[in-house]
């Protein structure tokens, strides 16, 4: 028996089939943001169906569809997500209309990485783990005992809303200190134009064609490595707020592993540089272990994989 994992994001659908691990079969369409849940369903339906057909495999031979979205999933099914027009949308039912006899499952895009991660890759071996997602912002997802920790209501290990200290920009999410404010790629661009602004002489804004609004998160990791005073600045910053918002999870969770992934992980050389001593600082027991701190094997199959493993 085989699985479909679909990965929802902002951009694009991404379908796969997933045999033991291992997709064996990929296809992809742009995401109709203004089409509801009535498009959306079509269009997963549709790549579905033309996966199957690519393959010769009959929807017999599939044991579980699973779907991951960028958004609130609650108990009931009902997804949530600004960015797509949906507001509680039964996306389950929708599915099922065409494929009443298999298994349909949804989840958060940040909680299905962390199952891809926990069942093929990172964290395999491990009873407990915890995945960070370091991107445009922060996500996360915490599984003990193969079992993904949602919370009752769907919004639990919102980790990028941790409150970490305060901060001199506000969260999208209305709030002041987030986690994914201090330690996000947004939040390393931001500090970055920050200090260009303020007159700071740096080679980042060199390699941004002198215009603040072209700064990247790689530019300054780059710049790191080149001894560049302001990028070493910036650096150390996010570094320092990384292992205090570590040291939270470990000081509530304690997970064998924390498992870091999304576009800042690939900084993972400079990112883990000295991060178990910083974070230990932070631990009210002297001489306290932490678990093993990784980076994700997955990149943008996680999705897929992950959404397969529901």
């Amino acid at each position: 028996m085989y699985n479909i994992g679909i990965d929802v994001g902002g951009m694009s659908i991404k379908a796969g089939i997933v045999n033991n691990g291992e997709i064996i079969s990929k296809l992809s369409k742009e995401t109709d943001r203004q089409g509801g849940l009535d498009k959306l369903a079509d269009d997963i339906i549709e790549l579905i169906t033309n996966i199957l057909n690519k393959n010769n495999i009959d929807i017999k031979e599939i044991n579980t569809i699973g779907i991951g979205f960028p958004g609130v999933v609650a108990k009931n099914g009902g997804v949530t997500c600004v960015n797509l027009g949906l507001k509680n949308a039964l996306v389950v039912p929708k599915i099922k209309e065409k494929f009443s006899n298999t298994r349909v499952m949804v989840g958060n895009d940040a909680n299905v990485a962390a199952l891809a991660e926990y069942a093929y890759g990172s964290m395999k071996g491990y009873e407990s783990g915890v995945m960070i997602t370091l991107g445009t912002g922060i996500g996360g997802g915490v599984v003990i005992n193969g079992k993904l920790i949602t919370g009752a209501n769907g919004i639990g290990a919102e980790i990028g809303h941790m409150m970490i200290s305060s901060n001199y920009f506000d969260c999208n999410c209305g709030n002041n200190g987030c986690f994914e404010t201090f330690c996000s790629a947004t939040a390393i661009i931001k500090y970055a134009r920050k200090l260009v602004e303020e007159g700071r002489k740096t080679i980042i804004i060199e390699k941004a064609d002198n215009d603040v609004n072209n700064i990247t998160a790689k530019m300054v990791f780059d710049s790191y490595k080149e001894n560049d005073e302001v990028a070493i600045e910036v650096v150390s910053r996010f570094r320092k707020y990384l292992a205090m918002g570590l040291a939270n999870i470990i000081n509530f969770i304690d997970p064998e592993v924390i498992s870091i992934g999304g576009g800042v992980s690939n900084a993972s050389d400079i990112m883990l540089e000295g991060l178990s001593e910083q974070i230990k600082k932070h631990l009210p027991f002297d001489g306290a272990g932490i678990g093993e701190i990784v980076i994700a094997k997955f990149k943008n199959d996680a999705g897929i994989l992950g959404a397969s493993a529901l």
